[in-house]
């Protein structure tokens, strides 16, 4: 009779070679020097932690000025955990700027009071077992500490940290500092860029009797209708920020022809196109990936599927994606929001018209998209309707 044991899996790991370090190091290095988000970042800093010091779990804390705590967007098996900012294991740390390991959550005496607020009490909510723990500080190039690397519970048969583990925890945190103070420097300027390019468009739209929600709804529909057609995350994102700029260059159109109550003469048809041409040339010289964008959706977003659009008679994939997703946001929001000078058009109406379009104005795949995302995009409209000044109603 065989043993009910034999089958069992070895229960302890082993720490690393100098070879496996390495390349754990070198892997990791890679692919957060190509992160830019915060979040993605501290996912892979975690890991990066947890394989060098063969851990159960780590986490990687960072201080929140705003509100005066210590916070956790990565922790291995839990969701996000708030702290006061000097409390727990972490929070001592971070206050003396002294790294910390110990053997046992639970017999430690010299950080009793602190493990107590800290660990012990976030096991009480969480059903886990703190055993062994490591946190090291780490600071931003100015050498101001801004968070810390929490290692928990040695997977080795030693089962507690070494002073070895502590030194390559360190070199993680040394890393770690200013990696993340960089991704939340390009996080802050691309959040300045998006407050000035959402306000710049309001500007565009407000010239020619649009509202502040257009922009905003034309943003929101694009993103969808990106995700809708299986673009990347990042892409729907980076559109969403670009597309409020779609009629940037209607501010250097003359009044006379932008605010006009009738139909346009040919000649006026004429400089209201250039509006196209105009943003383009505004954004084109930005080096920023957002406005460079930017400048791809004000040139395109005019053009059509048949080629008979403008500013430069594009057709089909010459045209960017970005464009024709743009386009058909642009032009719904237009016949489904209410104007001063006009009433909405029916849903159904405005269906008709896209299923006519589809293969003639607009890219029949983004069209395709359109309708699988109708209910969200109904939403959206419904959300964030306009609302007409009293007289006009």
């Amino acid at each position: 009779m065989h043993e009910a044991h034999e089958l069992e899996f070895p229960r302890f790991k082993r720490d690393l070679t100098s070879e496996q370090m390495l390349r754990v190091i070198f892997d990791y290095t890679a692919k957060i020097a190509n992160e830019r988000t915060l979040d993605n970042v501290l996912i892979l800093m975690a890991n990066m932690g947890r394989e060098m010091v063969v851990a159960d779990r780590c986490s990687v804390w960072l201080i929140d000025e705003r509100s005066q705590e210590l916070f956790t967007t990565v922790a291995h098996g839990v969701k996000e955990i708030r702290l006061p900012l000097r409390s727990g294991l972490v929070g001592h740390a971070v206050e003396t700027g002294e790294p910390i390991f110990i053997d046992d959550a639970y017999t430690d005496t010299v950080y009793r009071d602190v493990l107590l607020s800290g660990a012990i009490a976030v096991d009480k909510r969480t059903g886990y077992r703190t055993k062994a723990m490591m946190v090291v500080p780490f600071r931003n190039n100015d050498g101001v500490i801004i968070g810390a690397y929490q290692a928990i519970n040695k997977m080795t048969e030693a089962e507690v940290f070494s002073g070895k583990d502590l030194e390559y925890l360190t070199l993680a945190a040394s890393y770690s500092g200013k990696s993340i103070e960089s991704v939340m420097l390009q996080n802050e300027i691309e959040e300045t860029q998006r407050e000035i390019i959402f306000t710049m468009g309001e500007i565009g739209e407000s010239r020619s009797k649009e509202t502040g929600n257009h922009v905003k709804r034309v943003a929101e529909y694009s993103y969808v209708l990106a995700l809708g057609l299986g673009m990347p995350q990042e892409d729907a994102e980076l559109l969403k920020m670009a597309s409020p700029m779609h009629d940037i260059g209607k501010v250097a159109i003359p009044d006379s022809v932008l605010k006009k109550p009738g139909k346009l003469t040919d000649e006026e048809y004429d400089i209201m196109k250039a509006h196209t041409v105009i943003g383009y040339n505004l954004l084109k010289n930005s080096n920023r990936r957002i406005l460079k964008t930017a400048a791809v959706v004000a040139s395109q977003h005019h053009e059509k599927w048949n080629g008979k659009g403008y500013p430069n008679g594009l057709r089909e994939e010459e045209i960017h994606i970005f464009g024709r997703i743009t386009a058909i946001a642009d032009v719904f929001d237009a016949l489904a929001s209410d104007r001063v000078y006009k009433k909405a058009w029916e849903l159904d109406r405005i269906l008709n018209l896209f299923k006519e379009e589809r293969g003639q104005h607009f890219d029949p795949r983004v069209v395709d998209a359109f309708f699988e995302q109708l209910p969200e995009i109904v939403r959206i409209r419904d959300t964030y309707q306009d609302q007409l000044p009293e007289e006009a109603m």
